[in-house]
């Protein structure tokens, strides 16, 4: 990674340090008096090395935790496990695989005991190993004073597969209740100290499956590369309950508490987490109120008895093969499709297979969701129909035969089209910002939203929130805009020409001058000397870095701020060029080529942060592709030159797609998308797996297609603070290049479903009015989406230009619709469009890519006897006379599809009625 010039540290590298202040605790020397100073010749620091079928492992002799796993065959001495760390992370608070939390009461007792292995590191008690281990230990001493159990650990290898089991024996007269157990998941995550060849080399990134038995957690590398780990339940005991995170929070003395790690979390550490089998004895008092993924429950251990909970540790060849890899080790295993996002006016199919027969469903809340009666597949599936009745989270209880458990978790939604319509319509009027005498002349604009108080956000000391630039600030103004570009309202649309031509043309982008295109960091700024008194609100800290003054909002050097402008002149362009009378503030003309010069600004005055992706930074392609097609040679040309320089330092890269932190999901897709279009297919397949290796594929809305971010929170979001978020802008901004990934390979299923949920995740943020959150909290104290909009927009961005319905015939599920409802009749296979846009059509049998820049798809049938596809527009509208459609073969050796229609603007133009308008499509 180029180390960053001083003049560059501004922001993002600025909130490494804000991440390790707010995180901060002890350092890892203060915290281990014992351990020598971590040296490596400690005698904690001794190892025993043992052998697997799959994984070469080592244990730490004094506390028989686990140091290393490191998979068999991999090259460059791959490990799951931190081992680099490990005489690092010697100290008294330092996680370790096979480390083991525990909060316990005794029969009478109202309050609770917390114990862990990790907390005061203490030898265990070896015992003799069992047949099949490979160590055992009483670690009842490393659990803390007065646990009311006596705890054994053991390694083992059970049918050739690593088995890490716990034993715990009630030796006391009083049954004992375990309202917290947790078996910490400590892989190598830490990116910290990594340059971004090495990160992706030998990181890797876990999500987990909370389904109680059937639940899981994938271990994928940062690579995308095979192999992949699953940790499983070995007993029923083990079912995975709850997802902890392992935290950094210290006492009053800035010591570490009890289930805190001293590996300080930050941008380049996500942190650790713990699996929790039980978890009622957190939900009744930390988190009392709070609703977690599953009820939480407790373990109770009556006098003499003993119970183990055990996991164990299973090789996936490649992350496609994750679900195949379950059947073979007989977990149950779901899948949905399209996914676990249902709205309303669009079923879902649930499809079940595990190795004892469905005994009973129920579901939470009752009513949320209707499911069909079941219905046998080959290949030993189950298929129920899964019908959205109530809006919001709900959740499916399978109980199978051996009285097993699996939850899959939905998300009840509006139908997208209305979910959306709210949103333009929550944005444009409680969002909508009109104050001719605002100080730093932001009115008329959109501006960022505080749900819990139900206004605008106009002071925040993280100056962009309120200055309409960054993410964090243009992500409502972003997200107006995106909305039209496939659903516009006049009433909208005009709205925003009144902000883009004022305050984004003259305020937020420089307008005249030798600045003119270059676009401010903020338009609000510091400066209490030069403003007048009682401007500041003076309840907020402004001794800060992020309140930003005079000269660094207006800093023209951050590239990251260039798309969105860019996204907004392009949409507006697309708006007046193919509606009529939708757009009177400037020509189309004129909107394209601000979106051109805007590109180019981007080159020349903030140069630094474009050797990286930017985020939505696809839009340059698109608006590349516009330019050429209006014969606008010199600008293409100019355009398409300098994307050019950057596509000749991204083919040079091992991965191409960094960022000024070692590990980023902002740029994938723009690297991906001119990778392909200059023909660097290789770097373009590299994108693509690495994507697939951080967005996972999990029967759960929340994590189903949910890029991984962990940091935006900590200056987009409310609750600012470093945490896993769920369906923050990674999710749909990475979908867009799995789908078009897909178009090309459309017999990869499971890339489609990681796609869509993606996609459908950007939706998931929009509550019932048409607020729309930053992204959801995902730790058990909050379970909630954050209450301002933040960097929302990106997100929207990328489910506007993507959204799309998809018809697919899968050889085990059959015909499949994503985003549109399937019928059948015959030969022939009709797929209705319920996607936000209704635009955009894919015929994954034909390899056929209908696409329209105006009008409304109201159906497509697709014969499979003949090839023959008929489209069917919906009416036309004021301003939407005519559909342009585009047809595409994205299919190597596909057919390629014509209409009888004429052409305008490089499409068939369709003339649209006051009814249905139906054409065919015949192939060559």
């Amino acid at each position: 990674m180029t180390r960053i010039p001083a003049p560059h540290l501004t922001r993002r590298t600025s909130l490494i340090s804000l991440a390790a202040a707010a995180t901060a605790g002890p350092s890892l020397a203060q915290s281990a008096p014992h351990a020598q100073g971590n040296s490596w010749n400690s005698p904690d620091a001794k190892t025993t090395i043992f052998e697997t079928p799959d994984f070469l492992i080592s244990l730490q002799d004094s506390s028989q935790t686990l140091v290393s796993l490191a998979p068999k065959g991999v090259a460059g001495g791959f490990d799951f496990a931190p081992s680099g760390k490990f005489t690092q992370r010697l100290a008294d608070g330092c996680y370790r695989l096979g480390d083991l939390d525990l909060r316990v009461r005794s029969e009478g007792d109202t309050a609770w005991s917390d114990h862990s292995t990790a907390f005061k590191r203490v030898k265990v008690k070896a015992l003799p190993k069992p047949k099949g281990a490979l160590a055992s230990a009483d670690i009842t001493a490393s659990l803390g004073d007065n646990l009311p159990l006596k705890v054994v650990r053991t390694w083992a290898v059970v049918g050739g597969k690593l088995v890490l089991r716990f034993t715990l024996t009630n030796p006391t007269s009083k049954t004992v209740e375990v309202g917290g157990l947790g078996i910490a998941m400590v892989f190598d995550n830490i990116i910290t100290g990594r340059h971004l060849d090495e990160a992706h080399d030998v990181a890797s990134f876990y999500d987990p499956y909370v389904g109680l038995n059937a639940g899981y957690l994938q271990v994928n590398r940062l690579n995308g590369q095979g192999p992949s780990l699953l940790v499983l339940p070995d007993t029923d005991t083990a079912k995975f309950e709850l997802y902890k995170p392992i935290l950094n929070e210290v006492d009053a003395d800035k010591k570490l508490k009890i289930y805190n790690d001293a590996e300080r979390r930050n941008m380049t550490f996500e942190g650790f987490y713990s699996w929790m089998t039980n978890a009622k004895g957190f939900a009744d008092t930390e988190w009392k109120g709070i609703e977690q993924w599953n009820t939480p429950t407790s373990l109770f251990i009556k006098p003499g008895q003993s119970t183990t909970v055990a996991v164990k540790f299973v090789l996936s060849p490649t992350i496609r093969e994750i679900e195949p890899t379950l059947m073979k080790h007989n977990r149950p295993v779901a899948v949905g499709l399209p996914g676990y996002v249902v709205p309303t006016d669009l079923p879902a199919d649930l499809f079940l297979h595990a190795p004892k027969p469905v005994k009973s469903l129920a579901v939470h809340p009752a009513g949320a969701l209707e499911v069909s009666s079941a219905s046998t597949v080959k290949g030993g599936w189950v298929k129920y129909s899964v019908a959205g009745k109530v809006l919001g989270r709900a959740r499916i209880d399978v109980t199978y035969a051996d009285n097993t458990v699996q939850t899959i978790h939905y998300k009840v939604t509006k139908p997208q089209a209305e979910a959306v319509a709210d949103m333009g319509h929550f944005l444009t009027t409680k969002q909508w910002y009109e104050n001719p005498n605002d100080p730093f002349k932001r009115s008329p604009s959109i501006m960022i939203y505080d749900r819990d108080k139900n206004e605008i956000v106009l002071q925040d000391n993280r100056i962009w929130i309120s200055g309409l630039s960054d993410e964090g600030g243009a992500g409502a103004w972003l997200a107006a805009i995106m909305k039209q570009l496939d659903n516009p309202k006049k009433e909208e649309v005009a709205k925003f020409e009144r902000f883009a031509n004022t305050t984004l043309w003259g305020q937020i982008q420089t307008p005249d001058g030798p600045d003119k295109y270059g676009v401010r960091k903020s338009v609000m700024f510091y400066d209490p000397e030069g403003m007048p008194a009682g401007t500041y609100d003076s309840s907020i800290n402004w001794k800060v870095w992020s309140a930003w003054d005079r000269k660094g909002a207006g800093d023209l050097g951050r590239s990251y701020n260039y798309p969105h402008p860019a996204a907004a002149w392009w949409t507006l362009y697309r708006l007046g060029r193919y509606h009529t009378g939708m757009t009177a503030g400037e020509t189309w003309q004129t909107y394209l080529t601000r979106a051109a010069e805007t590109t180019k600004a981007m080159m020349t005055k903030a140069p630094y942060y474009t050797q990286f992706g930017q985020m939505e930074g696809d839009v340059f392609l698109y608006i590349l592709l516009d330019l050429k097609r209006e014969n606008m040679t010199e600008l293409a040309g100019e355009v398409e030159a300098l994307m050019k320089k950057r596509v000749e330092i991204w083919q040079k890269l091992k991965y191409p797609f960094g960022s000024e932190m070692p590990w980023d999901s902002t740029g994938q897709a723009e690297v991906y998308m001119w990778m392909r279009y200059f023909g660097h297919q290789d770097k373009a397949d590299v994108t693509r797996e690495v994507i697939m290796a951080y967005d996972p594929a999990i029967p759960h809305w929340g994590y189903n297609g949910s890029a991984r971010r962990f940091w935006d929170f900590l200056y987009a979001g409310k609750q600012s603070r470093i945490e896993r978020q769920l369906h923050h802008y990674g999710s749909s901004l990475n979908a867009v290049p799995l789908f078009d990934a897909f178009r090309e390979t459309p017999d990869d299923l499971y890339m489609l479903r990681v796609a869509y949920g993606g996609l459908m995740g950007s939706l998931t943020n929009i509550d019932t009015e048409g607020f729309a959150s930053a992204a959801f909290h995902s730790f058990p104290d909050a379970m909630k989406w954050d209450a301002i909009n933040g960097d929302y927009g990106m997100s929207f961005f990328g489910h506007a230009v993507t959204t799309a319905s998809y018809l697919v015939n899968h050889p085990t599920f059959g015909w499949a619709g994503f985003g549109g409802v399937v019928t059948q009749s015959g030969s022939v296979v009709t797929i209705a469009p319920k996607d936000s846009g209704r635009r955009r059509v894919f015929i994954a049998p034909a390899g056929l890519w209908i696409t329209l820049d105006a009008g409304k798809i109201a159906s497509v049938a697709f014969d499979t006897a003949t090839g023959k596809v008929s489209v069917t527009f919906e009416a036309a509208d004021q301003y939407t006379p005519k559909a342009y459609v585009n047809l595409e073969a994205t299919v190597k050796g596909a057919k390629t599809y014509t209409a009888k229609a004429a052409k305008e603007l490089g499409a068939y133009a369709v003339k649209l009625g006051t009814g249905a308008t139906t054409i065919e499509l015949l192939p060559a």
